[in-house]
């Protein structure tokens, strides 16, 4: 699993992030972020805060 950084279409708002599992598939997909370094700081605050999170089902 990894996280891919690209660009958007948007000027005002142009990177955001993937999780992309082994085989290619995309598991989630961030906002938008009008900085590099927030898109950045985003990843590291999911990679910190995933293990501990919980599921919820509201099915």
């Amino acid at each position: 699993m990894k996280f891919v950084i690209s660009r958007t279409k948007s000027e005002k708002e142009p990177f955001m992030w993937k999780i992309v599992s082994s085989n290619g598939q995309t598991l989630a997909i961030s906002e938008t972020y009008v900085a590099k370094a927030s898109c950045v700081s985003a990843i590291e605050s999911v990679m910190k805060s995933a293990g501990g999170a919980t599921v919820v089902d509201e099915t």
